[in-house]
């Protein structure tokens, strides 16, 4: 009867698959974790909205998109949030992520508040993190080096999309003597120095103390992003394995609900099905800047 059982578990696990067993637990919560842009942009407000309509309650934490991804797939976390594409060259449990996309973000530019500079060119952006453009006057600028704020890694969201949409190559390698782990340290660098640039999602940014610039003289606002015309935009999604639990359908229906959406809204970020036609433009010009 022992080998009987051990077969029978053996099974269940192979059938199960990546993602197949839930990590919900049994007192009505959710465990989400993944992207600190999404979070900070609007999963508080959306995860409060959902507790008071359901009783069930979310539990937010930090972590990135990689980990947002990953933990899904491997049922240690219910859902997660993610501001990239799944990387399966990177990662082969990659292959087993279902991705829900619910709004748009854009990278934006961001300076300390009391920085002259207005707007970057698409070669500026890319001569700074390549390290030919070292100093702020050459941005039309003070006399005074420039401190380049990136992310750690390349499969981060951020810098993932950064590399894609400007270089169309994952690997570019940047020149910063400033490298930080996660968005929040990074935005929170730009806050308090004013020699300070990098680049963010605007759905964080805007909660921030800081001075966001143009790109190719196009601000990031909602309207801009929704319509196309600003150059860097992505979609924001939710991420499960191959089973989520009832918990996380209804979660994910709930965020493409009018009320879902209109919280999106009310954050100044837009809904994925407001704009599919950004989509489209994506399959078409892939990350490169148009």
């Amino acid at each position: 009867m022992r080998g009987l059982r051990t077969l029978t578990i053996l099974l269940s696990a192979l059938l199960c698959g990546p993602g197949g067993a839930s990590a919900t637990s049994q007192d009505n919560s959710i465990t989400w974790a993944g992207c600190g842009i999404t979070k900070k942009a609007f999963m508080a407000e959306l995860a409060s909205a959902f507790t008071a309509k359901t009783g069930i309650v979310i539990n937010l934490e930090g972590g990135g998109a990689t980990r947002g991804i990953r933990d899904a797939v491997a049922g240690n976390i219910d859902m997660g949030g993610a501001c990239r594409m799944t990387l399966p060259m990177s990662d082969r449990s990659e292959l087993y992520a279902s991705m829900h996309p619910v709004a748009w973000d854009a990278l934006a530019i961001i300076v300390h508040k009391d920085n002259p500079v207005t707007s970057l060119s698409t070669q500026q952006v890319k001569d700074l993190y390549l390290g030919r453009i070292t100093n702020w006057r050459q941005l039309g600028g003070a006399d005074a080096p420039i401190k380049l704020y990136t992310r750690q890694g390349k499969v981060s969201g951020v810098g993932y999309a950064i590399r894609q949409y400007l270089f169309q190559d994952s690997q570019t390698e940047f020149v910063s003597d400033f490298v930080v782990k996660s968005s929040g340290p990074l935005e929170k660098a730009v806050v308090a120095d004013p020699l300070a640039i990098a680049i963010t999602g605007i759905s964080s940014a805007r909660k921030r103390d800081v001075k966001i610039i143009g790109f190719d003289d196009k601000l990031p606002s909602y309207e801009n992003i929704k319509d196309g015309s600003y150059g860097m935009y992505r979609p924001l999604y939710l991420v499960t394995g191959s089973k989520p639990s009832p918990e996380v359908e209804q979660f994910i229906m709930f965020t493409r609900s009018e009320e879902g959406k209109q919280i999106l809204r009310d954050n100044g970020t837009v809904p994925h099905s407001d704009a599919m036609h950004l989509m489209a433009k994506m399959l078409v010009y892939g990350f490169g800047v148009k």
